[in-house]
């Protein structure tokens, strides 16, 4: 079989048997899932759910116990910088060099993912141009409001037109408008041909409206995944949404109308 245009395995994304232990805290337990061309995957689960965990596994920050990675067929731990040269990441905490301007910034991302610079001024002016950054390109980082500071975020991560996208609650701190410039951002993205996007998000009614498919987290297990036609059907949950499929299948919802009517009294 032919090689893919971005590595020896068309799949953007394998998780095989992954498991994440923080000394005798086991927060990720034997997970596996994949991330097809062409699809946006949403990671869904609870604070706690192992989430982060795996996304930082995926990007390298976190070395896996067990189990593996893989970016376009490229191992994560063993083939690390042919992993991060095919993925554009936004944690869910801004990590950003305050002292410098966005536009400072972009040209450092630039750099490292050797850009040249006309390309990088080109992207990175018409992604300003679409979240409405221009006003703020020059100003220092640490003077920025959050949602800002998130925009540069994503700019910095799309900047090199990553295969593979990794996405950690990437609409924190955002306005409407730039929701939904990310949300039809992403829609383009997919399209592309051989992309793929991870998104892992608390907000059930944007992953229902977004992604082709989610996984369902719970304490560092896979309780379920599929469309959400699929995840109904599992659930028994006839039209449901997503939030009441997610509470269903996580036995969140038990007790729930208990904790409701507890507040009536406050």
């Amino acid at each position: 079989m032919a090689s893919a245009p971005f590595g020896p395995d068309p799949t953007p994304l394998t998780i095989d048997a992954l498991t994440v232990m923080y000394g005798e805290h086991l927060a990720v337990d034997r997970l596996g899932f994949s991330v097809r061309a062409g699809e946006i995957y949403g990671l869904l689960g609870s604070n706690g759910a192992g989430k982060s965990s795996t996304i930082k596994s995926i990007v390298g920050l976190v070395r896996p116990t067990h189990g593996s990675v893989r970016v376009f067929g490229f191992d994560a731990v063993r083939q690390s910088l042919a992993t991060k040269e095919r993925v554009g990441y936004v944690p869910e905490t801004s990590l950003l060099y305050e002292a410098l301007t966005p536009r400072e910034f972009l040209e450092f991302v630039a750099s490292v993912r050797r850009l040249d610079a006309t390309t990088a001024s080109a992207r990175s002016k018409s992604y300003a141009e679409a979240f409405r950054l221009e006003g703020e390109f020059e100003e220092p980082i640490a003077s920025l409001s959050n949602g800002t500071r998130q925009k540069v975020l994503i700019i910095a991560a799309l900047l090199h037109q990553p295969p593979l996208l990794v996405l950690d609650e990437p609409l924190n701190s955002l306005d409407p408008r730039s929701v939904r410039i990310m949300k039809e951002v992403l829609a383009r993205y997919v399209a592309s041909s051989g992309r793929g996007v991870l998104f892992s998000t608390h907000t059930m009614e944007v992953a229902q409206q977004l992604c082709h498919r989610v996984g369902i987290l719970d304490r560092g297990v896979l309780r379920a995944e599929g469309t959400l036609a699929a995840l109904r059907e599992r659930a028994a949950a006839g039209d449901a949404s997503l939030e009441e499929v997610f509470l269903r299948l996580t036995r969140e919802d038990e007790g729930l109308d208990l904790a409701v009517r507890a507040l009536e009294g406050v």
